[in-house]
């Protein structure tokens, strides 16, 4: 199976004599190269019936490897159903304009956390006014960066509860329909001004002195743009309820811009991948140049520091625990349960239904760790790239007699 980290082996030495890479994405770069391969080091494991052994080598746990985040997923998963309330729950998008994609590229960090600010503050702004609700609500955004097709498209996914707390301790319900929270227009207008004031805010502070559009008649230019277009916000309840939208964020909280499922073939000139054609699940291929594939998908290597999960309201992490005891008291709720914190091999059972400590050749022996296998104390210089195969650790198991480095 083609992978992202063959794509990086195969074309980076031609990227990467065109382009510098930043510390953030040669940190990416070397860790999905690395990522389950003798360079991060394991330990060998054998059967104790049959005597068959196998490398097994570390993840490499950065956050933009598509092979690394499935435990973590599902333990955000866990955690935020365990903080879901009995009452409806709405998707929310808010999108920014690719108008901002300069300003973007050389200032990320002030966008993103804009962003999330400008969002959050539009939510609590309607949440707050008792034409809609009138208390505090309770939400989570996560970051994306990406398109199907891997172009830049910053957005923030939003899961938010049809309700909120009152200051008098009771719930409040929306006041149109029980599933319904905000009219986007009105949604969209006070997020497109909020960005626009903290903006011109930060021009007045030269807080951006790197902006490429920083100038006065680009900027003026842009400002007259980022008025023109309206600034799409999506809202909608999901039919299936809260779980539905949680596991749809929890696809993407742990997960990079692409996945090695949808990386179809890496030739000698184009990779291959899979995009949604259509709105009822249908796909189709798209063939970008290889060259051209890394730097898209560099685009989407955020810088250090980002979060790109927060939470607001009654889940803020320094009141949460208070707040939503209040809110359980409120809806008549009984007291959350802990959550059962799985092992390694109970979550390879229920999820992949595979008993890792299984020997897959005599279906019958253990797999027992035998000798560990030392990582390299600096992992390759990217531009050191070569394409090779680089053996995975669960990639076909190797033949050699037990105890053989393979």
């Amino acid at each position: 199976m083609a992978t992202l980290a063959d794509a990086l082996r195969r074309f980076g030495a031609a990227y990467l004599a065109q382009r510098a890479l930043s510390t953030a994405q040669a940190k990416a770069w070397r860790a999905i190269v690395a990522c389950r391969t003798a360079a991060l080091g394991g330990h060998r494991v054998q059967c104790d019936a049959c005597g068959h052994s196998r490398a097994v080598y570390h993840s490499c746990r950065n956050r933009h490897c598509p092979q690394c985040g499935a435990r973590a997923k599902d333990a955000w998963l866990q955690a935020r159903l365990g903080e879901v309330l009995p009452v409806p729950y709405a998707h929310l998008v808010f999108t920014l304009p690719h108008a901002l994609g300069p300003l973007y590229g050389a200032h990320p960090h002030w966008v993103i956390d804009t962003l999330f600010a400008c969002a959050a503050q539009t939510l609590h702004a309607f949440a707050a006014n008792p034409q809609w609700l009138g208390g505090t609500p309770a939400f989570s955004l996560v970051l994306h960066t990406w398109t199907q097709d891997l172009r830049r498209h910053l957005h923030v996914h939003g899961v938010m509860a049809c309700g909120a707390l009152g200051a008098d301790g009771q719930w409040q319900v929306p006041r149109r329909a029980p599933q319904f929270l905000f009219p986007v227009h009105a949604l969209s207008k006070v997020f497109r001004g909020k960005f626009l004031a903290a903006l011109e805010q930060a021009r007045q502070h030269q807080a951006l002195p790197r902006d490429p559009q920083g100038g006065h008649d680009d900027w003026n230019k842009r400002r007259q743009t980022l008025y023109r277009h309206d600034w799409v916000v999506y809202a909608k309840t999901p039919l299936g309820g809260p779980a539905e939208v949680l596991s749809y964020l929890a696809r993407y909280t742990h997960r990079t811009a692409i996945s090695n499922e949808r990386i179809v073939r890496v030739d000698a000139q184009q990779v291959a991948f899979r995009v949604r054609a259509d709105r009822h699940g249908g796909k189709r291929i798209v063939k970008l140049a290889g060259v051209e594939f890394v730097r898209r998908f560099l685009l989407h290597v955020l810088p250090t520091g980002i979060k790109r999960v927060r939470h607001y309201g009654l889940l803020a992490p320094g009141t949460k625990r208070i707040r939503l005891a209040k809110v359980r008291a409120a809806l008549a709720m009984p007291a959350a349960n802990s959550v059962a914190i799985e092992s390694a091999q109970a979550f390879m059972q229920r999820v992949a239904r595979k008993d890792i400590a299984q020997c897959p050749v005599c279906r019958n022996g253990r797999l027992r760790a035998v000798e560990v296998l030392v990582a390299l104390k600096w992992l390759p210089d990217p531009r050191a790239c070569v394409h090779v195969s680089v053996p995975a650790c669960h990639g076909p198991p190797p033949t050699g007699p037990p105890g053989t480095r393979s």
